[in-house]
């Protein structure tokens, strides 16, 4: 079985910062896509960042939504098949539901089941 647990989901000041963490139960392709996105309150999932490359590779290719640039950074422990989503300067607009997504090379896709972000004063 093929199972992504998120975790990491807190409230969080304005300007603090948070790291969302994901882990992957089961095989990886050779190739894989990791991704987070987020829902907010009322509002359309949007995608926010991507890591992609071979299993083990020394490096990955990385993608941010716009808004996000600069202050969140994706990473990816292959080993561990850990995905981490390092949130700094938070704002309150980053609040949502935070999912992780798998893609392997081979067309499969997966989603966990989602880590509730809050950005309050």
């Amino acid at each position: 079985q093929v199972n992504l647990v998120e975790s990491g989901g807190d409230l969080v000041q304005p300007g603090g910062s948070l790291r969302l963490s994901c882990v992957f139960s089961g095989m990886f392709g050779k190739e894989y896509n990791m991704a987070w996105y987020r829902q907010a309150p009322g509002k359309e999932r949007e995608w926010v960042a991507s890591i992609s490359g071979g299993f083990g590779a020394a490096s990955h290719r990385t993608n941010y939504t716009e808004s996000v640039k600069g202050r969140f950074t994706i990473r990816r422990d292959d080993p561990l098949k850990k995905t981490y989503l390092q949130m700094n300067d938070v704002k309150p607009e980053d609040t949502g539901v935070y999912y992780c997504h798998a893609r392997m090379g081979t067309g499969s896709e997966y989603w966990g089941q989602g880590t509730q972000v809050t950005v309050s004063s």
